[in-house]
């Protein structure tokens, strides 16, 4: 295999779309995400029709050894991951002490804790070799906290600063980090997480845009990459570090209330 990208969360969304744009430039795929059924018709799909290598590995990220078991598989098959794209994560919408915590902590888990294991796990043969690119799958919920989804945000703005701090620790290297922030995105996420049913989620643009936006962002090199946001949603972002913070935490609740 060779000009490999791993991706996780491939399945679907986003992740399926940077799968698509990855193996169009003839690039190798490994993919990760629990769905079978799904990932094998993708691979089906992009080796007929892009004539492309594509390695499915089945695993559920939110169990804690998940990454290290995506490692080790990736190792026996002696493929080096060129482009390390970590996609997988997931919301979840209510009040924090109302919501199931064992659902919070599978959030944790996937948005947090393997991500950075992937990243941990493959960063040193890139910096190694002095080449490779890695892009996290923030969002713009990573700007602000989020009541009605205190753990999704909070989740989100670890990745910002994460993958923002990497980037400077390796910037005497030809390794990068990009940071992709899409904004509300129409994915299986919004009615997964509860989301459809809110104005938050009244605009939204496609997956293919923002993945298209992250894929150029991470060949780049570009540090951050916002992605999908309306002219409104542009000039509320600038008003963030301005507005006083009781009121911007009433404003984002708001956005997030069921209709």
């Amino acid at each position: 295999m060779k000009n490999v990208a791993l991706i996780t969360g491939a399945s679907s969304g986003i992740g399926k779309e940077l799968a698509y744009i990855h193996a169009k430039t003839a690039g190798d795929l490994v993919l990760v995400a629990r769905s079978k059924d799904k990932l094998e018709s993708l691979k089906t799909d992009l080796e007929s029709n892009y004539g492309v290598q594509v390695m499915c590995i089945i695993k559920d990220l939110t169990h804690s050894n998940a990454a290290k078991e995506v490692y080790d598989e990736v190792e026996q098959t002696q493929v080096k991951i060129d482009y390390l794209i970590n996609n997988a994560g997931f919301g979840g919408h209510g009040k924090f002490h109302e919501r199931p915590w064992e659902k919070d902590l599978a959030m944790i888990n996937l948005n947090i804790t393997a991500l950075t294991a992937l990243t941990r796990l493959f960063l040193p043969e890139m910096v190694k070799r002095n080449s490779g690119k890695i892009l996290n799958v923030s969002s713009t919920a990573s700007f602000m906290p989020g009541p009605l989804q205190a753990v999704y945000f909070a989740t989100k703005a670890y990745v910002t600063y994460f993958s923002n701090a990497l980037a400077e620790e390796l910037h005497d290297t030809q390794v990068t980090v990009t940071n992709l922030m899409p904004g509300a995105t129409a994915t299986e996420f919004a009615k997964t997480s509860g989301m459809d049913k809110t104005s938050l989620f009244e605009k939204t643009v496609t997956a293919s845009s923002v993945a298209e936006d992250g894929y150029r962002g991470m060949l780049e090199g570009k540090l951050d990459v916002i992605s999908g946001l309306t002219p409104s949603q542009k000039l509320m972002m600038k008003m963030i570090p301005f507005a006083p913070k009781r009121v911007l935490l009433k404003q984002v609740r708001q956005m997030q209330e069921i209709r």
